[in-house]
């Protein structure tokens, strides 16, 4: 599938910056009353897919039950802005949910040795892999423009 791009950054500098950072990844997923619901989680990207968890119960994973079609964010909250956002769709699988799981810990606290990372990795067995296939990328770069004198 052709991912369709725009903005400054090519494929291999989009891949690059959403390998690199560590910033959540902006969910937003239809509901049944039609409007968006946005939801930040931990994301891990390899081969042009985002990786998330969740679990089984989670109400993430019954919006992605209902509509697969999301939109996405991945940028700073604080000056100078950049980043990518986008549109893609979303699929569950009861695989691979709690390696991904294990990888976001690792990740996002530097392993899984915390009250928060215990409690989640007790949890492992009822995690979902949520992947999201982008289908279009926006990039955004404020960085050069923003740094100007002030």
């Amino acid at each position: 599938m052709n991912v369709q791009l725009k903005g400054p950054w090519t494929q291999a500098q989009i891949d690059n910056y959403l390998v690199e950072t560590v910033y959540p990844l902006r969910l937003g997923c239809i509901a049944g009353d039609g409007f968006p619901r946005v939801v930040s989680v931990w994301y891990h990207y390899a081969d042009g897919q985002f990786h998330c968890a969740s679990h089984n119960t989670s109400q993430l994973v019954a919006l992605l039950r209902d509509n697969g079609n999301v939109g996405f964010e991945v940028g700073p909250n604080e000056p100078p802005y950049c980043g990518v956002r986008g549109q893609g769709v979303a699929t569950l699988s009861d695989l691979g949910g709690g390696e991904t799981l294990e990888k976001l810990l690792d990740r996002y606290l530097g392993g899984a040795e915390s009250s928060l990372g215990n409690w989640l990795l007790s949890r492992r067995e009822d995690e979902l892999l949520i992947s999201i296939t982008p289908q279009r990328l926006f990039s955004w770069d404020y960085r050069q423009r923003m740094d100007g004198p002030g």
